[in-house]
């Protein structure tokens, strides 16, 4: 059996290899401490203002995610520092033909305030009449406009990152939520364009600027870019200096340090955070410290890892009724994130994407954390 060290040196820490009951373990990533410099930085910034009653401090959001954003993921983003936490997308034809996927998707805890959701549809009427219903039904406080989607199938039928290329009908669909939601506050989501010669932001922004809407979302890519290559954040800034609306950025944020700086190139108010945060709700806790001008928290060790796999699946047993099935499958992906970047993630994320219970998930945990021991004797 082979042990691990580590080692800091000169603000970073470094990992070393380590192996147990025959998995290779790979080195650890290492990480960076935001410095004093960039700690004051973020003292300077206000808190968003969405609408005319919520108040969002810190001025970062969690981003929607189809199959991540339900309730438990939000309640545990919202508890280690998310200012604002918006569910997964929604269909608004699905709201309005009563789809029970559907409205099982915008379930909101009794405590869970401010309720944001986001919906997605290329009809102005649908959207409109979606919006009102999830007002009037669900209480929600803020509604968000998804037209950022890049998924071939939704782009295909006019929806998603496809509304702001036909302008008319985007400034129509905002229109629509805009009035149906009065007085909540609506805000949009949006992507580039649709490709390096067809960008539709610069138009998606002035439409959410003169139909009343609280902020508008720019991720810094095209749909033809997916999540490839780098975020455009010169954008973002562009936009940013075009309007009064505030625009909030997105797109490659995975480090505190990310945000921050993105900030302050693009002279955005706030930043959404979508990818940035799989595996690691964590990012939350260090920027709201940054925000708050506090010491920035540790990173979690192994055993705050393993305690939060554990939470989080107890929270899906929760959401699902206690179908465990429900709830070990949606667990999958998530403890593949979990273990990005610890000693042994391939061999934890196979293991991960492959479990079928409760009591296959510990036995994961355990492997993990004997790792850990064997690397610290």
């Amino acid at each position: 059996m082979q042990h691990g060290s580590m080692i800091a040196t000169s603000g970073w820490t470094l990992h070393l290899k380590v192996s147990v009951r025959g998995i290779k373990l790979q080195p650890y990533t290492h990480t960076r401490r935001p410095g004093e410099a960039m700690m004051q930085t973020a003292k300077i910034h206000e808190p968003l203002q969405l609408g005319s009653k919520l108040t969002i401090w810190p001025p970062v959001v969690l981003a929607p995610m189809a199959g991540v954003t339900n309730y438990p993921y939000r309640k545990i983003c919202s508890e280690l520092g998310a200012g604002l936490c918006v569910s997964e997308m929604v269909s608004s034809r699905g709201i309005l033909e009563g789809h029970r996927g559907t409205w099982k998707l915008v379930h909101f805890a009794d405590s869970e305030h401010p309720r944001s959701i986001q919906i997605f549809g290329g009809d102005p009427v649908a959207m409109g009449e979606s919006a009102r219903r999830l007002k009037d039904e669900l209480q929600v406080d803020h509604i968000d406009i998804n037209f950022g989607c890049p998924v071939k199938k939704l782009v295909n039928k006019g929806m998603g990152a496809a509304v702001p290329a036909d302008p008319k009908n985007c400034r129509a669909v905002v229109r629509a939520v805009v009035e149906a939601a009065d007085p909540l506050p609506v805000t949009i989501k949006v992507r580039l364009g649709i490709d390096d010669e067809n960008l539709t932001f610069l138009d998606a922004g002035r439409i959410a600027q003169e139909e009343g809407c609280s902020w508008i979302t720019v991720h810094g890519r095209t749909v033809k870019q997916m999540y490839s290559g780098k975020a455009n954040w010169e954008l973002i800034a562009e936009l940013n200096d075009q309007l009064e609306l505030p625009v909030l950025g997105n797109g490659d944020i995975f480090e505190a340090e990310d945000g921050l700086e993105r900030m302050r190139r693009a002279g955005v108010p706030g930043i959404v955070i979508g990818r940035g945060c799989l595996g690691n709700p964590w990012l939350f806790r260090e920027l709201r410290a940054l925000f708050d001008g506090d010491p920035v928290p540790p990173r979690p060790a192994v055993e705050d890892v393993v305690g939060m796999v554990r939470r989080h699946f107890q929270l899906l047993l929760e959401h699902f009724g206690e179908s465990e099935r429900a709830a070990i499958l949606r667990m999958r992906k998530f403890g593949s994130w979990y273990a990005t970047g610890f000693y042994g993630a391939a061999e934890f994320r196979r293991r991960f994407n492959t479990v079928n219970s409760g009591e296959e998930l510990e036995e994961i945990l355990g492997l993990w954390l004997e790792g850990q021991a064997a690397r610290e004797d």
